[in-house]
């Protein structure tokens, strides 16, 4: 498993009555584990008395160059973890923290961006917003979607960046309680002018659904077009998983060429390890956060090859014919597999 650290808890806000930001104190010794990009999100564990501890994930909500390390969790109404964080965290207060993970961030600040989130979607993209304004040059577009007023978290910290940032920033929310939900329709017709940039979606399942059908239908690029999704760990990677031994018609093995961070890999691949455990145990540092196939930490792409992934909770028919695959999940099904993280 990662390594866990453990964290205080140097601050609570509350940013609305169902909404807080928990502000974490980073020891000298952690600091380059919790170094982030803008986008990310931690893993916390949280007590139960069923389970012991169930892992939760929760964006990152700080920007790098802030200097801070924040998440933000909204209650949801049969949330066990965002329950108890908004219920028990005091500052001062310790978690257990895995180091951050995923992709949901630019390759470019510079970049035109159009972010759209709903609801506590505003978490990663609050994230992406601040690093554009403070370390990019690019245009950015906020489409923020909420019940109503008093559930727009952040409304004051977005209202002051917009004042601040006026020949870069346009914030438009868009309130149920006034214009109802809306539909892919009315959606297009508010990002046509923004369909250029590239696109950032975080939110409820119906919202990105018409959001990126609406993208789609004005022509973006689905390459520019990105969607980060959130879902409960079913899996506890604070629990050290113990690898089942290969029986005698396993010993088999593929080739396998691995891309990341500049250096190439060649290596023979077990064909009954899984992608990322194979990695991992070869000293390769691939990224990973759940490791059950709910995230999308771990994921890359398959140049050549092929592979079949035992579970998948988070990429759609579309990363699908991209290639795109989760690697705690992935096993060879041909002799060379080719593998690149981008």
């Amino acid at each position: 498993m990662a390594e866990a650290h453990t964290l205080a808890v140097a601050e609570i806000v509350h940013e609305t009555a169902d909404a807080c930001s928990v502000v974490f104190s980073v020891p000298p010794e952690s600091a380059e584990a919790f170094r982030y990009s803008p986008g990310q999100f931690l893993t916390l564990r949280v007590p139960s008395d069923r389970t012991g501890s169930v892992a939760r994930c929760y964006s990152l909500s700080s920007a790098p160059h802030e200097g801070r390390v924040q998440v933000t969790v909204k209650r949801t109404a049969d949330g066990y973890g965002s329950n108890w964080i908004c219920d028990n965290l005091r500052a001062g207060s310790e978690v257990e923290v895995l180091p951050p993970a995923g992709v949901f961030t630019p390759s470019s600040f510079d970049e035109d961006l159009l972010l759209l989130a709903g609801g506590s979607g505003i978490t990663p993209v609050m994230s992406i917003l601040k690093t554009a304004l403070g370390k990019g040059t690019g245009q950015v577009v906020l489409v923020y979607a909420n019940r109503g007023q008093d559930s727009v978290i952040f409304a004051g910290e977005l209202a002051s960046l917009a004042a601040r940032h006026p020949d870069r920033l346009v914030v438009i929310h868009w309130l149920e309680t006034v214009q109802g939900i809306p539909s892919v329709a009315q959606l297009g017709a508010l990002l046509r002018p923004h369909a250029g940039h590239e696109a950032f979606l975080c939110g409820p399942a119906p919202f990105m659904a018409a959001a990126k059908q609406a993208l789609t239908e004005l022509g973006a690029p689905r390459k520019r077009v990105h969607l980060e999704r959130f879902i409960s760990l079913g899996g506890n990677p604070f629990e050290v998983a113990t690898a089942a031994a290969p029986s005698a018609e396993d010993t088999g093995s593929a080739g396998l060429t691995v891309e990341l961070d500049g250096d190439t890999h060649s290596l023979d691949w077990p064909r009954q390890r899984k992608l990322l455990d194979f990695l991992l145990d070869s000293g390769i540092d691939a990224p990973f956060s759940c490791r059950a196939g709910q995230c999308s930490a771990c994921a890359c792409r398959i140049t050549s090859g092929e592979v079949k992934m035992l579970n998948n909770e988070i990429l759609d028919s579309e990363d699908l014919a991209d290639g795109i695959v989760l690697a705690c999940q992935s096993l060879p099904l041909t002799d060379d597999v080719s593998v690149t993280y981008e």
